[in-house]
């Protein structure tokens, strides 16, 4: 195995071992309260008739500073809470600090769940709204 192979193998394990050690009930948390703020912005999109966010946020540049800046304003707090506490678990239960391992984790935790539900739910109450 390369040196690269050895790293992504160490991250995955760690990264695993998050799922059920010390401090697993962030994996559940976490995810409940990007989803909470995600069906706040949807509805608030859907209100004011925004297009679906990942879909905009992708191909329109013209409303990509806006939407960055909306779903930072939802996100901001609980990723910034979301790396910390994993820094937290890396110092000690791990006794080392892998910078990057953070802010993954707090992307999986945080941004991943806002992202998939803040477009979909926002197309669902739109359609539900002309329907």
């Amino acid at each position: 195995m390369t040196a690269m192979d050895d790293l992504l193998a160490r991250v995955w394990d760690q990264l695993m071992e998050r799922m059920l050690g010390p401090m697993h009930f962030r994996f559940i948390l976490q995810p409940i309260v990007a989803a909470t703020l995600a069906v706040r912005a949807a509805l608030r999109d859907a209100s004011q008739r925004r297009p679906p966010f990942l879909h905009t946020l992708l191909f329109d540049s013209a409303e990509r500073r806006t939407l960055i800046r909306s779903g930072w304003t939802d996100l901001g707090m609980l990723y910034l809470v979301a790396c910390s506490l994993d820094v937290i678990y890396q110092l000690f239960f791990l006794h080392a600090l892998h910078l990057l391992q953070p802010l993954v984790v707090a992307c999986l935790l945080a941004v991943v769940p806002y992202v998939a539900i803040r477009g979909p739910l926002n197309r669902l109450i739109r359609r539900r709204r002309t329907a």
